[in-house]
């Protein structure tokens, strides 16, 4: 695979060897004002398909992760503890230090024309999101959705960027054969929470904007709200006027999912929340005294947050015109359901790393 490049930098003797990577990567820069202070590395990934963990409680047995690593910079990103693999910190590096699999749509055409590939269903953005700004550089994604199209291999995307928008024809054809649908993270519309805690996300609206526009193309598209924060983002007045927006742009599913501080994110969150909201820390402190998860009654409090509006905002909504791919509003209330009410053993928990 060749990129072409814009506003590149290239430190010809800047390398460094990864572990579980054979080569050592080359590590670019680029002179945007996005990618200030921000290196990636370039790898040749062994794989691209990821297994999940038979334990999990997904709906789907194998991930993609194009890249390492995450320019959004979420404070409570789950995936942050990924990076210690790498010989990397889950804070500053995991926002500064992205890898980069250059080679992924190349591995991921191999595995799928294997004879033992059973067109199982594959997720994207089940850790680092793949629509992240530097993808917008790389493309690694077209690469991805055709092969999968090409296989066969029903498949779906989480993000928080609008960037999965230029590749609206390649859903089209994935909805039309194998099977294929979105969803879009939406955690607020409030801006200084929003700015705060995602610092180099999208605006949420634009989000919006984006399910709407999908929908409207006959792409299946849902919102997560998640992580439902306590004191940040679950006042009752922000969840309904998302719940709103979502059912206005014709959202297929809703779910929210409460914050889970498993591992180094612990640590970083409660950093953060030590420095923008301290009023929040004895709170959180008491919340998260037995571990990773919040007790059960705040988990069921905010997931009726979002069950209880979803039931109002969605009740008189329409269902599908009659071939339309997108799934029922009676299983588009159930997925939902599913999501909200889904333990939050994780969304996450890959066998391995996808080296």
């Amino acid at each position: 695979m060749f990129v072409r490049w814009d506003n590149l930098t290239l430190d010809a003797d800047e390398a460094q060897r990864l572990p579980g990577y054979r080569d050592p990567a080359v590590i670019r820069r680029f002179s945007a004002p996005e990618a200030m202070d921000v290196r990636f590395y370039e790898v040749r990934a062994k794989s691209a398909l990821n297994r999940v963990p038979e334990r999990s409680r997904m709906p789907f047995r194998w991930t993609i992760n194009p890249y390492r690593g995450c320019r959004h910079a979420c404070v409570y990103c789950f995936a942050r503890p990924t990076h210690t693999y790498l010989d990397f910190d889950a804070g500053r590096d995991f926002e500064r230090e992205i890898v980069v699999k250059v080679n992924v749509g190349e591995r991921l055409r191999a595995e799928l024309a294997r004879p033992s590939w059973k067109r199982e269903h594959v997720a994207l953005g089940t850790n680092t999101d793949p629509y992240q700004w530097v993808e917008g550089k790389y493309r690694l994604m077209p690469d991805i959705w055709r092969a999968l199209c090409d296989s066969g291999t029903p498949c779906s995307v989480l993000t928080k960027s609008p960037l999965l928008l230029r590749d609206m024809e390649l859903f089209k054809e994935l909805v039309a054969g194998p099977g294929f649908q979105a969803s879009l993270s939406v955690p607020t519309l409030d801006e200084k929470a929003w700015r705060a805690s995602e610092p180099h996300t999208p605006n949420p609206r634009a989000r919006l904007e984006a399910v709407a526009e999908l929908n409207r193309a006959g792409i299946p598209t849902g919102i997560l709200i998640a992580p439902l924060m306590p004191g940040i983002n679950d006042a009752p007045e922000q969840v309904e006027r998302i719940l709103e927006l979502a059912a206005e742009a014709g959202a297929v599913s809703i779910g929210g999912i409460a914050l889970h501080l498993r591992g180094e994110v612990r640590g970083v969150f409660l950093d953060w929340l030590r420095s923008h909201r301290p009023d929040l820390v004895p709170r959180y402190e008491r919340l998260y005294a037995r571990g990773a998860y919040m007790p059960a009654a705040e988990r069921e409090r905010l997931s009726g947050l979002v069950r209880g509006g979803r039931t109002r905002w969605r009740g008189d909504r329409p269902p599908p015109a009659a071939g339309d791919p997108a799934p029922s509003r009676d299983e588009a209330v159930r997925e939902g359901k599913e999501a909200v009410e889904t333990a939050q053993p994780s969304l996450f928990d890959t066998v391995g790393s996808g080296v």
